[in-house]
């Protein structure tokens, strides 16, 4: 008994519990394995005893359920030789409850692995919603900081745009130097001509 008990750990039995409706739960059959009883067996005892399980102890899954899971994980079909019945989903509180009805010392004992993989499913999440909030509030940090960081160069960029864009100053006119007289043009006749108007 101890031998069969060592193969398994709560980490291998974390790994078969599957989320449907919003719940954490362990299908029939898994937990059938577990318990060291036939998936058909198990499901007679449960039967048997239906009103030790109400409906947020064991719920059965509709055919799209149990296609979705059937695509996730490796669950037999209805076909060639597979199980012809929807399979049956078990709570935390279920498992329990269905270990007792078996009163077998392996169900009793494997139903503590259960329990506390139960237990370690949900300090995962609880870990899980922790780092979720921690990586939020770092991502909203790191977020607020490039923001301050992206206003300086916004502001740097459009003090840059600015100087490029003015217009350039006006040059200031030349000097000119010395003294300079506009005349208008007055124009000069020979020197023999002026003497002669001056002998006359």
């Amino acid at each position: 008994m101890k031998r069969e008990m060592l193969a398994y750990t709560t980490d291998d039995i974390t790994t078969l519990i599957v989320t449907v409706r919003g719940k954490r739960v362990i299908l029939d059959r898994d937990l059938a394995a577990l318990y060291g009883v036939p998936t058909f067996r198990f499901n007679e005892a449960v039967k048997r005893n239906r009103n030790r399980f109400p409906e947020d102890f064991m719920f059965q899954l509709t055919g799209d359920e149990a296609a979705c899971l059937t695509s996730q994980i490796a669950m037999s079909k209805s076909r060639r030789g597979g199980r012809r019945t929807l399979p049956y989903a078990f709570t935390e509180h279920g498992t329990v409850m269905a270990a007792n009805i078996l009163r077998s010392p392996k169900a009793i004992q494997m139903s503590v692995f259960v329990v506390r993989a139960f237990i370690r499913m949900r300090q995962m999440l609880v870990e899980q919603r922790g780092l979720a909030r921690k990586l939020a509030a770092l991502e909203e940090e790191l977020t607020a900081r490039l923001d301050v960081h992206e206003t300086a160069i916004n502001e740097i960029l459009g003090q840059i745009r600015r100087l490029l864009s003015s217009p350039p100053e006006p040059q200031p006119p030349k000097r000119r130097i010395g003294f300079l007289v506009e005349e208008p043009h007055v124009p000069y006749k020979s020197s023999k001509g002026f003497k002669k108007q001056k002998r006359q």
